[in-house]
């Protein structure tokens, strides 16, 4: 697989240069899904611009969504005529934006699309994430029908959680672009 179908789809507010994804962004040279605005993002248009990054790549896409990213592939698979066109997706760490402090800063993202997503993925969640319940997050696996892993008590597995380049969860995403 071309590392240039592999999109790397951060959540709001970008990933910083210590976060796994930009990690891996730089060590194998996977293409990050840029959006216009990452501080009040808003689902249509960054539905539109994973759209139109997805109709770009030359072979199926594997997707590699964090937090509000993962988010993101719900509501593109719910809309999109190309899903087709994604292979697999890794979704980490998935942000309820359904939660009041948070729907209230970015109201466009709710609700959250439940619908299966029509190609495989997994998804990996913390006991201890900030940003959504570990059972909410059991629910979006559930509902999106993608494998689940419990992750243990990593925060919202991000720079933060000092993973570092996360060689682990890259052993996962091989596993999905082998499939």
């Amino acid at each position: 697989m071309k590392p240039r179908n592999v999109l790397i789809l951060p959540g709001w507010e970008n990933s910083g240069p210590k976060h796994w994804q930009s990690l891996w962004e730089q060590r194998h040279g996977y293409r990050r899904v840029e959006q216009h605005d990452w501080l009040t993002p808003l689902r249509g248009d960054w539905v539109a611009r994973l759209e139109d990054v997805v109709l770009t790549c030359d072979e199926p896409a594997v997707l590699v969504a964090h937090s509000l990213g993962c988010v993101l592939v719900a509501a593109w698979a719910a809309k999109s005529q190309n899903t087709h066109r994604v292979k697999a997706a890794l979704l980490v760490a998935p942000g309820d934006v359904e939660r009041p402090d948070i729907r209230d800063q970015i109201p466009s993202w709710s609700p959250i699309e439940l619908q299966a997503l029509p190609f495989p993925a997994v998804l990996v969640a913390s006991r201890t994430d900030p940003y959504c319940e570990f059972e909410r997050a059991r629910l979006f696996g559930y509902a999106w029908n993608a494998q689940f892993m419990d992750y243990g008590d990593c925060g919202h597995i991000n720079a933060d959680s000092g993973l570092a380049s996360w060689p682990e969860g890259h052993v996962l995403l091989q596993d999905l672009m082998k499939d």
